[in-house]
């Protein structure tokens, strides 16, 4: 596997793998070598075979205080192109991490600011600390948060993206939850113990189906009906009812025992 420098990458014998932001002394800043190690790291955890789900957290009192500062005097120094390049390297983390066949789950402590609050929408799910700082910075340095702002908006919604975005002002993790950016939030010290139960729950299920339900919800979208979206949903479940798990869920939910996945 890969050895990384800002990231820490580790996978269990069952298939929970947990990527690690690792610049402690940083806050978990970003900058371009963090950025691009996450991409090789997503690759590493997309081609596994054995993952079955991801979680994402920050070592260090913070989750992310988002763009790095001497990386950020660097980038001023550089043309269009430059920047253009900077640019689509963050929205290729930003997208395949969307994208991955896994499920996601992020566990946010401390301060998530910018960049960060793009991880974590692009994320599957979100929980994190009642104390936490939560803020789309961005333009009270003179910038935008341009390339997170879809899957923000997913995350939270048009009008409250307009007024975070706009505002830059701060929000704790209970704010984070009402807006659904967040599913839970806990007291900082119970944080740990909140994503074994959220871990152990996603244990029980089906890999596969797992996978398969977060292809077909990213299908179905905000849910507009149409043809071929009919379509698609009916082949997605003939698809999973005849597949190896989706056979041995069923048998095993008939022969009242439990399935493979969770004897491992």
């Amino acid at each position: 596997m890969t050895d990384f420098t800002t990231l820490q990458l580790d996978i269990a014998a069952n298939g929970v793998a947990t990527l690690w932001l690792n610049r402690p002394e940083k806050n978990n800043a970003f900058n371009a070598g963090m950025i691009r190690e996450l991409i090789l790291a997503l690759d590493a955890v997309k081609d596994h075979g054995k993952v079955r789900f991801l979680i994402l957290r920050g070592r260090g009192r913070h989750f992310s205080a988002g763009a790095d500062l001497a990386w950020m005097q660097e980038s001023a120094k550089l043309d269009y192109n430059a920047n253009l390049d900077d640019s689509r390297e963050l929205a290729e983390l930003m997208y395949n991490l969307y994208h991955l066949k896994v499920p996601t789950l992020a566990v946010v402590q401390g301060a998530a600011f910018g960049g960060a609050l793009g991880l974590i929408s692009c994320c599957d799910m979100a929980i994190g600390a009642v104390d936490a700082q939560f803020s789309l910075s961005e333009v009270r340095i003179g910038l935008a948060p341009a390339v997170i702002s879809p899957f923000v908006v997913q995350a939270i919604g048009e009008r409250a993206a307009r007024r975070y975005a706009m505002t830059a002002e701060r929000f704790s993790g209970e704010r984070a939850r009402e807006l659904g950016l967040l599913a839970e939030c806990y007291p900082a010290e119970e944080l740990d113990e909140a994503l074994s139960g959220w871990t152990a729950n996603l244990l029980q299920n089906s890999p596969q189906a797992m996978s398969a339900t977060k292809d077909l919800l990213r299908e179905v979208g905000s849910g507009v009906l149409s043809p071929n979206l009919r379509r698609y949903t009916e082949s997605a479940i003939a698809r999973i009812r005849v597949s190896a798990e989706g056979q041995e869920g069923l048998r095993a939910f008939l022969e009242k025992r439990k399935p493979s996945w969770q004897e491992q």
